[in-house]
């Protein structure tokens, strides 16, 4: 959430020539940045207060399509508009972009300037705002995973997406040799993330041909997530600018890991002091951190479209893959869905490592939050720890293990619609359905190459 800009530095750096653009975003369902590039002397003279958008921008898919059956805007309501408000606390540099800086904005409603409940910022806002109420703040951080490939997106495009090529020949993972060959790419995205106020502790390669993982420093949740949309678009637009494609999709080849982002959370009181620890308790874990996993276990099917939102997400829930398949709980056993972290430690917290590399980060710790304080008001206890492999076990427990499956388990969720309101659930229902609807339609080439001569 902090930037690394005052207004009054903006200013400077404005009247200096330094600064002469200043990207205005907001962040969409799929948590990309939408906005406009102002003239930089317009932006302080008076676009720094509000601008406008057009109310579609929450209300369409991956490919800009205008959805129906959104309550919130359509074609007969016409399309207007929403009011975007910069948050002049993002306010940083886009250091991987010449004279450039860019700010976070907040969407609300044209007419009354209420913010729009389905805003994934204002989703998340409203989660931390019920954790304050309870005297407590959330801490959070996520792993950024992707691939690089050797080709630029236009090209692959071009080629139908065919015979797609990593960066690299073989597995990387923690490997320094292969992954000096693409510092051309990792070493730029690190530095110009940190000039540009986003506190990257490391890259390092991943456990698959050109797959790199890109680490930020924990911090607020709301800080976490805009950290990791302005990272996940910086990483595009430097391997852009490098001529080479580098894509989130969680799983682009059946058989290739896939890409995640696994999400660390505890949570901490008033005097921030770590809520989750307890010296003298069993592995560190106090009394309130059970109650919060036990919402995550109880809840993992309820947000999981918050977490995997793609028909493709759920290519990554394979045995043997590092992705999770049931909805249980280890001590640091990375089969589990949900992991116990520095266990008998302050450090002591929960990685979720259900989100693949395509997650919406407002949408995925909101539901955690969500579930988590479900489970502190309920008193939920997780049970004891699953030992060893948890890809063993009868399926009995397993994460939904397609979108048409998470999608119903999110419309009937009444804890969700407890904490977001019936209005914010039914859209990203609808949003879900879309996907599924919009996969059914297509033939593809796998169905081809299958039948084509065999059926």
């Amino acid at each position: 959430m902090p930037g690394n800009l005052t207004f009054a530095a903006l200013k400077a750096a404005v009247d200096s020539g330094e600064i002469d653009t200043v990207l205005a975003c907001i962040v969409d369902m799929q948590g990309r940045l939408m906005g406009k590039r102002f003239v930089a002397r317009h932006f302080i003279d008076s676009a720094w207060e509000e601008s406008h958008c057009c109310n579609y921008l929450l209300a369409t898919d991956l490919e800009m399509f205008t959805v129906e059956g959104y309550a919130a805007t359509s074609w007969a309501s016409g399309y207007g508009d929403y009011v975007m408000r910069p948050d002049l606390s993002t306010l940083r540099r886009a250091a991987w972009l010449e004279g450039t800086a860019l700010v976070l904005c907040d969407v609300l409603d044209h007419h009354g300037h209420d913010e729009i409940a389905h805003s994934p910022r204002a989703m998340l806002k409203a989660q931390v705002t019920r954790l304050a109420e309870m005297g407590l703040s959330p801490v959070t951080a996520t792993e950024l995973e992707f691939f690089i490939f050797e080709k630029s997106f236009e090209e692959m495009a071009r080629e139908g997406f065919r015979d797609l090529t990593p960066i690299s020949a073989y597995n990387e993972d923690y490997h320094i040799l292969q992954t000096t060959k693409e510092e051309g790419i990792m070493r730029r995205l690190r530095n110009a993330l940190h000039a540009s106020g986003v506190p990257v502790e490391s890259s390092k390669g991943e456990a698959e041909t050109g797959q790199e993982e890109l680490n930020i420093r924990y911090g607020g949740a709301l800080e976490t997530a805009e950290n990791h949309v302005i990272a996940k678009h910086a990483a595009k637009e430097i391997g852009w600018q490098q001529g080479h494609a580098v894509s989130f999709l969680p799983k682009w080849h059946h058989a290739k890991v896939g890409s995640a982002s696994h999400v660390h959370q505890s949570l901490t009181t008033a005097d921030g002091k770590p809520a989750f620890f307890d010296k003298d308790a069993e592995l560190g874990m106090s009394e309130l951190a059970r109650h919060y996993l036990g919402g995550l276990l109880k809840y993992a099917s309820d947000i999981t479209v918050f977490m995997a939102p793609y028909v493709n997400s759920y290519k990554r829930f394979q045995k043997g893959s590092f992705a999770p398949t049931r909805k249980v709980w280890s001590v640091d056993n990375r089969t589990a869905a949900f992991r116990l972290c520095g266990d008998g430690t302050p450090a002591v917290r929960i990685e979720c490592r259900v989100p693949g590399a395509d997650v919406n980060p407002y949408l995925a710790i909101a539901g955690m939050l969500a579930a988590g304080m479900a489970g502190i008001e309920e008193r939920l206890d997780p049970g004891a720890p699953l030992s060893g492999d948890a890809y063993a076990g009868d399926g009995s427990d397993h994460i939904p293990t397609t979108l048409r499956e998470a999608t119903g388990a999110l419309s009937d969720s009444a804890m969700l619609r407890r904490a977001f309101g019936d209005a914010v659930i039914d859209h990203y229902v609808r949003m879900a359905q879309w996907e599924q609807e919009a996969f059914d339609q297509v033939v593809t080439d796998w169905e081809i190459a299958r039948g084509f001569e065999r059926a």
